[in-house]
C-alpha cells in the first residue's frame, strides 16, 4: 500500500478537520502519514467533538527546536505560530517523500499572511518547492473536465505584463509539454480581446512568438492562441479543449473555481517528487465547525496515488 505524506496546513483552518473526517476512507486506499504532532490532533478532536480516528500515524514536529512547544490551535486566527507550524509540516512531508519513506506529498491549505508573520520568504507551497529543488515548478489546477496551468502566480497584477516575454514563456510552455505530454493547450492573451492586434496592448506579440517557438521546438502544433480570455471558459470553447493556460492567477482561477470549485485540485508539475493539493484556502469562516467539504482532498489523494503508478506521470491520462 502506497504511503502518502500529508502536510496538514494551517492548524487554525479546515485542514485538520478534513483529514480527520476522511481518515477512514483514505486508509482503505493508502497509508497516510500525517506531518503533525499527536498533541495537536488531540486538541483538534476535542474542538470538533469527534472520536479520535483509529490507526493514525503522525510524524512529530515539536522535536524541531524551531517550533514552540506551546503552539496550539486557535480556530480562525492568523498567527505567526500557525504559519511556522504549517511550514515545518510541509518541509517534513517533502523530506519523507525525498527520502523514499513516502511516495507522494498531499498538502492542506496554508495561510499566506501567517507565513509572512512567521518571516518566511515564500508566497506559498509552489514557491517553496521551486527554491527547495532549484527547479521551475509549474502550478496547475483543475479536474478531469478542465485543467488550468498558470504562467505567473502570486505576484501583483501590475507586474504581470513585465513577465510576459517570449524568452520566459517559451521554456514554460516546453516544460508544461514535458509534464503533460501531447495535449492541445489553449494559451490565453493578456489583454481584453487579446489585444485586438495591438489596439489594447502588445503583449500578445510576445505570447504569439512563444507559441511559435514552442511548437517549432516540439515539431508539433500543440499550443495555440493567444485566445481571447473572456470567451475561453464559455461552454462551446471548453468542449474543444481540456487545458487552458492562463497568464496570471485570477485570469485562470476565477472562472475555474466558479465552474468546479469543490472538485478541483492543485498539482505541482516539473518536479522530482509528486505533490498534489486541495484547491481551496484555509476557510477560516467555517474552521472547526464541522462544515468543511472533503471532495477536493479526496481527489488530491486519488490523483497522487495514480501519479505514483504512472511512470510517465501523465496527469490527464490517469484520471
Amino acid at each position: 500500500m502506497k504511503k502518502l505524506a500529508i502536510s496538514i496546513g494551517d492548524i487554525n483552518g479546515v485542514g485538520l478537520e478534513i483529514a480527520l473526517k476522511c481518515h477512514e476512507e483514505v486508509s482503505k486506499i493508502c497509508h497516510p502519514i500525517y506531518c503533525v504532532d499527536e498533541k495537536i490532533v488531540q486538541d483538534a478532536v476535542k474542538i470538533l467533538d469527534i472520536p479520535m480516528p483509529k490507526n493514525l500515524t503522525c510524524k512529530e514536529l515539536f522535536e524541531s527546536k524551531l517550533l514552540n512547544l506551546e503552539t496550539k490551535i486557535q480556530p480562525s486566527k492568523v498567527t505567526k505560530e500557525s504559519g511556522e507550524y504549517s511550514y515545518h509540516s510541509f518541509l517534513k512531508a517533502i523530506q519523507l517523500c525525498e527520502s523514499g519513506e513516502c511516495d507522494a506529498v498531499v498538502t492542506m491549505p496554508i495561510h499566506k499572511e501567517a507565513w509572512m508573520l512567521a518571516g518566511l520568504k515564500y508566497k506559498g507551497h509552489t514557491d517553496m518547492l521551486r527554491d527547495y529543488f532549484k527547479q521551475d515548478a509549474i502550478m496547475m489546477l483543475g479536474c478531469e473536465k478542465l485543467y488550468v496551468p498558470l504562467f505567473t502566480e502570486h505576484i501583483p497584477l501590475r507586474e504581470v505584463a513585465l513577465h510576459v516575454k517570449s524568452e520566459k514563456l517559451t521554456p514554460f510552455l516546453l516544460a508544461l509539454h514535458k509534464s503533460i505530454g501531447d495535449k492541445r493547450v489553449a494559451v490565453l492573451g493578456l489583454n481584453p480581446h487579446a489585444g485586438d492586434n495591438g489596439a489594447i496592448g502588445d503583449e500578445e506579440k510576445e505570447i504569439s512568438k512563444a507559441i511559435l517557438n514552442a511548437n517549432k521546438e516540439m515539431g508539433k502544433e500543440l499550443f495555440f492562441g493567444p485566445i481571447v480570455p473572456d470567451v475561453a471558459f464559455a461552454p462551446y470553447f471548453r468542449d474543444s479543449v481540456q487545458y487552458i493556460c492562463a497568464m496570471y492567477h485570477d485570469q485562470g482561477l476565477a472562472p475555474l473555481k466558479a465552474l468546479y470549485f469543490e472538485e478541483s485540485i492543485n498539482v505541482s508539475l516539473n518536479l522530482p517528487i509528486i505533490r498534489t493539493s486541495v484547491d481551496h484556502g484555509t476557510a477560516f469562516d467555517i474552521a472547526y465547525q464541522n462544515k468543511a467539504h472533503t471532495l477536493s482532498y479526496m481527489n488530491a489523494i486519488k490523483a497522487s496515488l495514480e501519479l505514483t503508478h504512472s511512470k510517465e506521470k501523465d496527469f490527464i491520462n490517469i484520471l
